[in-house]
C-alpha cells in the first residue's frame, strides 16, 4: 500500500492555521471574508505549483485538475470547505481539502499514473456562520436552493450579500464549471469525525456510510404575561414553566424511541424577557436525527401527538426542514474500507450524524466520506485537535482507495 507525506501533510495544516487565527489558538475563517480569500490564493499557488490548473465556478467553487493518462475519461473529486464557523478550529473542513491536496501532491511528485484525471475542490460557504444557509453553494449546484435567492442573503450582523460578497471575491467564474455527472464520475470527502465515538473505541478511521436524517422543528408555548409580583400561582400561565414541562416531557418519549436517537433544544426565545413579567411566550427548537427513517417518523408522531395546553398554555408547532437519511456508494465505501483494512488501520462503518457537502453531491455522482478522530469528539471549538498521525492516516486511505476507483470507475 502507498502512503503520503506525514511531515508534508502536516505542514500544510499548521500553514493554513495561519489564515484566520485567533490570539490562543483557533480560528475565525468566514466564507468569503479577508482570511478565507488568502487561504484560497495559498490553495491556489500551491496547487499551480504542483502543475494543477486551477479554476473556479459562478458561485466561486474551486477546482484543481490534474489530468490523467487516458483521454476524455471523467475526472475523480476529492475535497472539502475552508471557511470556519466563529472561533473555530483548524481541522474541520480545511482537513479535507489539505488531505486531498497531499493525495494530490503524493501522485504528482511520485510520479503515480492515474488513469482518470483528479481534482482537488474547495466549496464555498459551507458553514453558513457568515452567509446562512450551510451547504449554500452545494445546495445551489444540487439544485436544493436557487442561486437568485442565495444572492440576496444578508450577512450574520452585518450589510453585505452573498452576491456582494461574490463579485468582490475575485472567484467568480463560469457555471460551466460547476461539479457535474459529465465531467466527474466520483466524490471523495475526507473529514474529521466531529464526534467521539472513533477515539473512544480506539479506531484510527471511520468508513462513512452516509448521513443520517433528520427534522427540526420550533414548538411554541403561548401564555399570558402578568406582575411577577401581584399574580398568585394558581392564576398564571405561564409559558416558560409549559416549555420546560415539555422540553422534560419530549426527552423522556424521544428517549424510549431508540437508544441511538440524538435530539437537542438549542435556541429558546422567551418574552417579554423581563424578570418582573411572567413570560407570555416561548419558542424553542427541536433537532432530532437517526439514520432510520422510521424512527424519524415516530419522533414526529410524538410532536405532533402533543397537548395543546400546557398549564393553560397553548401549544403549537412549526416544521422548520428535515432530510432523508443519505446512503453513500457501496463500491467507493468498499475502496476505502479495503484501503483502511490494507493498511493495517482499525476503522468501522459509521454514520455521518452532521451535514457535510457530501450528502448533497451523492445525488449527482458516486460519493463517499473518509472520517479520521477528533480529541474528546470536540469540533467547532478552538481545541479542535487531530494528531499529525491521525491526519496522515486519513490521507493514506484516501489515496488508496482513489487508486482503487482509477482502476474500477
Amino acid at each position: 500500500m502507498l502512503t503520503t507525506n506525514l511531515d508534508r501533510m502536516d505542514e500544510k495544516l499548521k500553514a493554513f492555521s495561519k489564515f484566520g487565527a485567533l490570539e490562543g489558538g483557533g480560528i475565525t475563517r468566514l466564507s468569503l471574508s479577508a482570511p478565507a480569500l488568502e487561504a484560497r490564493a495559498e490553495f491556489k499557488r500551491r496547487a499551480e505549483a504542483l502543475g494543477m490548473a486551477v479554476a473556479s465556478d459562478d458561485i466561486a467553487n474551486m477546482y484543481a485538475t490534474y489530468p490523467g493518462s487516458e483521454e476524455g475519461l471523467p475526472r475523480i473529486v476529492m475535497g472539502s470547505h475552508m471557511d470556519s464557523v466563529r472561533s473555530g478550529g483548524n481541522y474541520d473542513g480545511i482537513y479535507g481539502v489539505l488531505s486531498s491536496l497531499e493525495v494530490a501532491e503524493t501522485i504528482i511528485t511520485e510520479g503515480i499514473k492515474l488513469r482518470h484525471p483528479i481534482t482537488v475542490m474547495v466549496w464555498t460557504n459551507e458553514e453558513g456562520a457568515r452567509f446562512e444557509p450551510a451547504m449554500m453553494s452545494s445546495g445551489i449546484v444540487m439544485e436544493k436552493f436557487t442561486k437568485e435567492s442565495m444572492l440576496g442573503v444578508v450577512e450574520t450582523g452585518g450589510t453585505v450579500t452573498f452576491g456582494e460578497a461574490l463579485a468582490a471575491s475575485g472567484w467568480v467564474g463560469g457555471e460551466a464549471n460547476r461539479l457535474n455527472s459529465r465531467d466527474y464520475c466520483a466524490y471523495f470527502e475526507p473529514h474529521i469525525e466531529q464526534g467521539p465515538v472513533l477515539e473512544e473505541e480506539g479506531l484510527d478511521i471511520g468508513v462513512v456510510a452516509g448521513v443520517v436524517g433528520m427534522v427540526n422543528y420550533d414548538i411554541i408555548l403561548e401564555g399570558v404575561s402578568s406582575h411577577a409580583g401581584t399574580t398568585p400561582q394558581s392564576y398564571r400561565k405561564d409559558a416558560l414553566r409549559a416549555a420546560s414541562k415539555t422540553i422534560l416531557d419530549l426527552w423522556d418519549k424521544l428517549g424510549a424511541l431508540a437508544g441511538d436517537l440524538v435530539f437537542t433544544t438549542g435556541e429558546i426565545t422567551c418574552r417579554p424577557n423581563i424578570h418582573t413579567v411572567v413570560p407570555n411566550y416561548v419558542k424553542f427548537s427541536l433537532d432530532a436525527r437517526h439514520q432510520d427513517m422510521n424512527v424519524i417518523a415516530k419522533v414526529v408522531d410524538v410532536i405532533e401527538n402533543l397537548p395543546k395546553d400546557v398549564y393553560g398554555c397553548k401549544l403549537s408547532y412549526e416544521e422548520h426542514w428535515g432530510r432523508k437519511t443519505i446512503q453513500f456508494n457501496d463500491k467507493l465505501l468498499g475502496y476505502v474500507e479495503g484501503a483502511a483494512k490494507g493498511l493495517g488501520y482499525s476503522n468501522k462503518r459509521m454514520y455521518s450524524g452532521a451535514g457535510h457537502d457530501a450528502q448533497y453531491v451523492s445525488e449527482l455522482l458516486p460519493s463517499v466520506m473518509i472520517f479520521i478522530p477528533s480529541k474528546d469528539g470536540l469540533s467547532h471549538t478552538v481545541v479542535e485537535y487531530s494528531s499529525p498521525e491521525q491526519t496522515w492516516h486519513g490521507a493514506n486511505v484516501l489515496l488508496n482507495a482513489l487508486i482503487e476507483a482509477d482502476k474500477n470507475l
